[in-house]
């Protein structure tokens, strides 16, 4: 089924291709308009068609020389000449790849709410406490199989290396692909990064949160998304390829991408099973549309396809399902590192209540009467207040906008049920006043008790700062797979990528259907399992 697909992917892809030129032309776009293709020549004739493409107005991207292929943007108008070169084997687009877009979660702390460290729930969903601190006296056990010395190459937005939880871990290098200064994968302006590299190896200490392998792989981080703030970050199949080569040149044995993209590259493809073949195991996220629908590369054969869980073992309603999904892993609420501190609060007549900064809406404080704005359904006699929403019927775009219409200074909207929520007024969207979320709880007791008060809400963000926030995505099932990857390799370096992926599968938690299914895969991923079927112990005798 999946070859069948892929196949018609490329077809489609390439019908498209040839037949952009036309359709741009009667559209009215000018011929200059511009593709990003991969273009293959034939072994011995790379210098020939490189000067063709020179000679069409291409940009030069990459040259990969394994592929025998360029990558380059170039006018539309260019294509039907390159197609008749008889030294040109074959065209393709190159397509986008994108950051897995993290659902919305319930959890958001600063390093004050975390005076001890934490274990995330997920850490002993897949056993890696089994391996370094059977007995959970909180130290590491001697001799423990911690993932120490392994090599983990993880593809994101860079890693905030002066977060205080990664004080110790071995962070041997990395590179920026989106800045002219490489060495600027230290700055990570997004979170995301910063947010997989602690679940992965979050060091083992008094504060913060933990790892799976507890501050003892050696890290290196390539940064291929930029710093723009947004959850849909785009880059390329050929940006993907070239990080990865790099994660090999360094000495990645495991490559973790929290990643994907709706079309595949078959020159993406045999990077991958390239390196698969040198010994290198990839793990990638299988997406979060919560359909039947391959992405990539978490699909391709050589890559390990990861979907996610929540704490009850249940699948999550947004993951991605279909039978080239591997394995499942802990995605729904992980707590993890972050490379900001935000802060969200209403103080009412001496009282105040946490809060959540409503995504895209301003930022700032603000004090005003506090009065009840029902749902917000409509705008209202407002001005100069701080009005209080319930959850519920209209988006919280409509909300936030409806307030602020009306004169009002911020909005604090509360759950319609138990408990507080993270909530988005929408990419593209946001507001000039200051917007928040509330407990179910708080709100309804601000509605009995203080309405008529003066309240003051504020938000505020602090980057580069060392944080924590509780995300829900197959990017935070990933880094648990690659994680526990790496503590099986720590323990017998000698071991392939084909007998840890043989491992992992052969002792996964059977969840859902019996067997393999769509949904889990094998099932949960479990370290100390796996281990056990290695061989346990102390390592072979070499």
């Amino acid at each position: 089924m999946r070859n069948r697909k892929l196949v018609r992917s490329i077809i489609i892809l390439v019908v498209m291709l040839f037949a952009l030129a036309p359709a741009l032309a009667a559209s009215g776009a000018t011929p200059e308009a511009t593709l990003r293709v991969w273009v293959e020549f034939r072994p011995a004739a790379q210098a020939e068609v490189r000067s063709a493409l020179q000679s069409s107005g291409a940009s030069f991207h990459y040259t990969f020389e394994r592929l025998n292929a360029f990558v380059v943007s170039l006018p539309t108008a260019a294509l039907r000449g390159l197609e008749r070169n008889p030294n040109v084997v074959a065209i393709e687009i190159d397509p986008v790849r994108e950051l897995v877009k993290n659902m919305p979660s319930k959890t958001r702390l600063d390093t004050s709410v975390l005076p001890e460290q934490v274990v995330p729930y997920g850490v002993d969903m897949v056993q890696a406490r089994d391996l370094w601190d059977k007995n959970r006296d909180g130290k590491i056990d001697r001799r423990a199989v911690t993932g120490a010395g392994v090599k983990v190459c993880i593809i994101d937005t860079g890693l905030f290396t002066g977060h205080e939880d990664f004080q110790g871990v071995d962070i041997y290098g990395g590179y920026s692909q989106t800045n002219p200064d490489p060495a600027l994968w230290t700055y990570d302006g997004h979170g995301h990064g910063t947010h997989v590299a602690g679940t992965v190896t979050a060091m083992h200490n008094d504060y913060g949160v933990v790892g799976v392998s507890p501050g003892a792989v050696s890290l290196f981080m390539v940064k291929i998304f930029g710093d723009d703030g947004l959850w849909v970050s785009k880059a390329h199949a050929s940006d993907l390829v070239e990080a990865a080569n790099i994660c090999a040149d360094n000495g990645a044995r495991v490559i973790s991408m929290s990643l994907s993209g709706t079309h595949s590259s078959r020159y993406e493809e045999r990077a991958f099973d390239d390196l698969y073949a040198a010994g290198i195991l990839s793990v990638a996220a299988a997406s979060n549309d919560g359909i039947d629908e391959y992405h990539y590369p978490a699909s391709y054969n050589s890559v390990i396809s990861v979907a996610a869980l929540d704490q009850n073992y249940v699948i999550a309603d947004f993951s991605q399902y279909n039978d080239q999904v591997e394995l499942a892993a802990p995605g729904v609420g992980v707590l993890s590192t972050v490379p900001f501190v935000a802060i969200a609060e209403v103080s009412v007549d001496g009282e105040t209540f946490s809060a959540n900064h409503i995504e895209y809406a301003a930022y700032g404080s603000a004090s005003g009467t506090l009065v009840d704005g029902g749902r917000c359904l409509a705008t209202g006699d407002w001005v100069g207040a701080v009005v209080l929403c319930e959850r519920g019927d209209i988006t919280f775009y409509e909300k936030v906008m409806n307030v602020q219409n009306s004169g009002g200074v911020a909005a604090v909207i509360y759950n319609n049920a138990p408990g507080n929520f993270l909530g988005t007024l929408g990419e593209g969207n946001s507001s000039t006043i200051v917007a928040v979320s509330l407990s179910q709880e708080d709100g309804q007791y601000l509605v009995a008790n203080k309405l008529g008060k003066v309240a003051t809400v504020s938000s505020s963000i602090t980057w580069q700062a060392s944080g924590y926030e509780a995300w829900d995505g197959t990017s935070m099932a990933t880094p648990h797979v690659s994680a526990v990857a790496a503590l099986l390799w720590s323990w017998n370096p000698d071991l392939t990528n084909v007998q840890i992926r043989e491992a992992m599968q052969a002792t996964a938690l059977d969840l859902g259907d019996p067997g393999r299914d769509v949904h889990y895969g094998f099932g949960l991923v479990q370290a100390y399992d796996a281990w056990v079927y290695l061989g346990g112990g102390k390592p072979p005798r070499k």
